[in-house]
């Protein structure tokens, strides 16, 4: 299948100017979600730990887009400090209308490795976040008419992945606050919704996972039988983030080419 260039994609004029905030957006998924929002005339501005990779990010895009996506160096773990550097942001950049709680970590583990310690850190780093990160721009988001709220899960859960406790905790989790927070903040017109990808091919599965073997279980599990990349993760976010989906809200959006549906069917 031949897939759009990134700059063919259907361009969307309530993203225009529009502030939006991105969770891991150096590399991967997050990555490609600076990209696409940048390329809408988005007003971006994204967090990671990889400072190297994320500001070649933002200097190769002032290149092409309206608005230098705006890169801050934060560990999401840190509760009080990612609150204070999204407060920054509003201050600077005007309420955040969108919201994509993207970073994440799905290194693997078995249960008899896992310990109290590292329990809560794959907590911090799947769950915890999203909830804080809500919490700190819902205000700001309430007062400038609502916004979308798009949270990251994952069907590793729905396929019952072993080895992956801490993180398919947390993206089961995902789905169950997105409903809470899209009844809870309903009234103040934001909408919440998960975005769930499949087997997303990114330079991290590259390194460390993908074969000629792995190509072709997804494959012969999926119904669509060709790999998704980052961008067709990316694509259906630009369309929850924007005005056109103003009727979506409390839902599971699968991106993952009938991966689940014939995991479970099967």
């Amino acid at each position: 299948m031949k897939f759009k260039k990134v700059d063919e994609m259907t361009q969307y004029p309530s993203l225009n100017h529009r502030v939006v905030f991105i969770s891991g957006g150096g590399s991967g998924i997050g990555a490609s979600l600076v990209e696409h929002f940048a390329l809408q005339g988005a007003h971006v501005a994204f967090c990671d730990i990889d400072q190297t990779a994320s500001d070649a990010l933002a200097e190769k895009l002032a290149k092409t887009c309206a608005h230098r996506p705006q890169f801050i160096v934060c560990d999401i773990r840190d509760t009080a400090a990612y609150q204070a550097k999204l407060a920054d942001v509003e201050r600077e950049l005007g309420a955040i209308r969108v919201l994509i709680n993207n970073a994440g970590n799905d290194t693997r583990h078995s249960l008899a490795e896992l310990t109290s310690e590292s329990w809560d850190n794959y907590l911090g780093l799947n769950l915890k976040h999203h909830v804080f990160a809500i919490q700190q721009v819902a205000p700001g988001m309430a007062a400038a008419g609502g916004g979308s709220i798009i949270n990251m899960g994952s069907v590793s859960w729905m396929r019952g992945r072993s080895n992956l406790i801490g993180y398919t905790a947390s993206k089961a989790a995902i789905s169950g606050i997105s409903r809470t927070l899209a009844r809870e903040l309903g009234e103040q017109n934001i909408r919440v919704n998960t975005l769930v990808p499949g087997a997303i091919v990114t330079a991290r599965q590259e390194a460390l996972w993908r074969g000629v073997d792995d190509d072709k279980k997804f494959i012969d599990l999926q119904c669509l039988k060709y790999r998704l990349d980052a961008a067709h993760v990316a694509r259906t976010a630009l369309f929850l983030a924007a005005d056109d989906s103003d009727g979506i809200t409390g839902q599971n959006i699968i991106v993952d080419a009938g991966l689940a549906q014939v995991s479970v069917a099967g």
